[in-house]
């Protein structure tokens, strides 16, 4: 297939999602719809209990970490996460099923609220507020905004182009924010009623709930919102297709 990758550039790391999908035989097309700037803030890990990670950006924009820092538990919302946290030296990584309410779910039943604060290493936006979400349950979260996410002005030519042109099968959404922002770029280049026959592959229902003022004719859902399950629905969207 033919796919719009919205998600953000990641930087020097890659996207292992993109990689993924190019080795399974799809053709990407690059159209990054947030631009991640880190706040080059570098908290303190002084007496806390564990490090809370609910995207990638926010370990990479810390990294690299003190070797005190790398030997604190780390949850992290999901395998891709995860994944990163271990690259990047943490010893006792925890996982998540890929939401900040799994995670929430997770930290609730493994974390000792009494044993110390945590430290959510943020976004400027957040799409579940974990100090509130634990607060009721005891829990001290402190949050550093780490990163920031800038909303494109415009979609690339190249992508543009792509949509108004049908050579594109579909996009890939990964976040209901950069769902929101790809259906307000579509509709300001004048191209909702192209965008509309594409396949719209979200990571979760809260993703494709944002595609609405589109009104695309091919939604699809991931079964669990991680990359692996991304995968699989774009797998299953591709035998469709055939």
């Amino acid at each position: 297939m033919n796919l719009l990758m919205t998600r953000p550039d990641l930087g020097p790391d890659g996207d292992d999602l993109e990689t993924a999908l190019e080795d399974a035989g799809h053709t990407v097309i690059r159209a990054p719809v947030l631009a991640i700037t880190h706040t080059r803030l570098f908290p303190t890990f002084d007496g806390l209990q564990a490090i809370v990670a609910t995207s990638s950006n926010g370990l990479r924009a810390v990294a690299p970490f003190p070797e005190a820092a790398s030997r604190l538990p780390l949850y992290a919302v999901g395998p891709a996460t995860a994944a990163v946290g271990r690259a990047l030296g943490f010893q006792r990584v925890y996982e998540g099923a890929g939401d900040g309410h799994a995670l929430a779910a997770l930290i609730r039943a493994e974390v000792d609220p009494s044993a110390g604060p945590l430290l959510h290493l943020s976004g400027d936006k957040l799409a579940l507020d974990l100090a509130e979400a634990l607060k009721p349950d005891g829990f001290d979260v402190h949050r550093a905004i780490v990163y920031r996410a800038e909303a494109a002005t415009a979609l690339p030519d190249a992508a543009v182009d792509a949509i108004r042109n049908g050579r594109l099968d579909g996009v890939v959404l990964m976040s209901p924010r950069t769902a929101r922002v790809y259906a307000g770029l579509v509709s300001a280049a004048g191209i909702t009623a192209e965008a509309g026959r594409l396949v719209h592959f979200c990571l979760s229902e809260a993703v494709a709930r944002e595609t609405t003022p589109l009104a695309p004719a091919n939604v699809k859902v991931a079964a669990a919102p991680n990359s692996q399950e991304m995968l699989a629905l774009i797998a299953r969207g591709a035998a469709d297709s055939a």
